[in-house]
């Protein structure tokens, strides 16, 4: 899978993840009733992190928000904050991982500056899927140990169960799609991790090469050359020009009888 197409489906399971986080944390159904030898049947209740809720046999619901903070139980404080700062950290980074596809072209912006964006926007959406699952798993624990001691007192000390008007609850739909919606938030977060690194421009290493100045004067000729050192004297140094002509110290030739005629 090359690097663009890991970061658009990263980032396509990110958006899905936030999703399922926001409409887990506004549903209702994160505890429903046990209807399992339970004496009343006419009425169904059901509870969330922000209001319980009572469905009655005829259809008619009525659901009634929790109107203190300091009354509920420290376990659902620490499960609203959880799931609040998954969704808050899921949208920071999808705003940032629009910005950073590769798709998308702002300004001068160059590969180098989109993939580390890239890489906070996966750890952004890393963070919250663990939030939420977290959040989601702590609930679920609780439930489940208010289940078995609700269970437990039910049991008399001849060893029979008792029917009584004891509510207990169990997993509700919710719990569910927080643990998907966790999910795809991590996976979306790992597979931006991962395009990050075919985004990032590979580092060429070039071999520095010095050039020193030679101590020797060299001259060229058409055949070839011949070099001599700076410390000749000047009668022996020549210049060679194209064409084969003379050099600078070459004597003249005597004058011949026919130069004075």
């Amino acid at each position: 899978m090359s690097s663009t197409r890991c970061q658009v489906v990263g980032f396509l399971l990110s958006i899905l993840g936030l999703a399922g986080c926001i409409v887990a944390t506004e549903m209702d159904m994160w505890s429903t009733q046990d209807l399992y030898d339970s004496p009343v049947t006419a009425v169904f209740q059901y509870e969330g992190l922000w209001r319980s809720c009572v469905q009655q046999s005829s259809g008619f619901t009525e659901c009634r928000p929790y109107l203190t903070i300091l009354g509920l139980p420290a376990m659902l404080q620490a499960v609203r904050a959880l799931m609040i700062v998954g969704i808050v950290l899921s949208v920071i980074g999808l705003l940032v991982a629009v910005f950073a596809l590769k798709c998308i072209r702002i300004g001068n912006m160059d590969d180098s500056a989109k993939a580390k964006m890239t890489l906070t926007s996966g750890i952004m959406f890393i963070i919250a899927g663990l939030c939420a699952i977290a959040g989601v798993s702590v609930f679920a624990n609780m439930l489940v140990t208010n289940f078995w001691m609700s269970t437990a007192s039910m049991y008399t000390s001849m060893g029979g169960m008792v029917q009584t008007v004891q509510t207990r609850y169990t997993f509700g739909a919710a719990l569910f799609v927080g643990w998907v919606a966790g999910g795809l938030t991590l996976i979306g977060g790992v597979l931006m991790c991962i395009a990050c690194r075919g985004l990032a421009p590979e580092e060429t290493n070039y071999k520095a090469v010095s050039y020193h100045a030679s101590g020797h004067n060299v001259a060229y000729r058409p055949g070839g050359f011949k070099a001599s050192t700076g410390f000749e004297s000047n009668t022996r140094n020549k210049k060679i020009y194209d064409g084969g002509a003379r050099t600078e110290d070459e004597g003249q030739s005597p004058p011949s009888k026919y130069d004075y005629v």
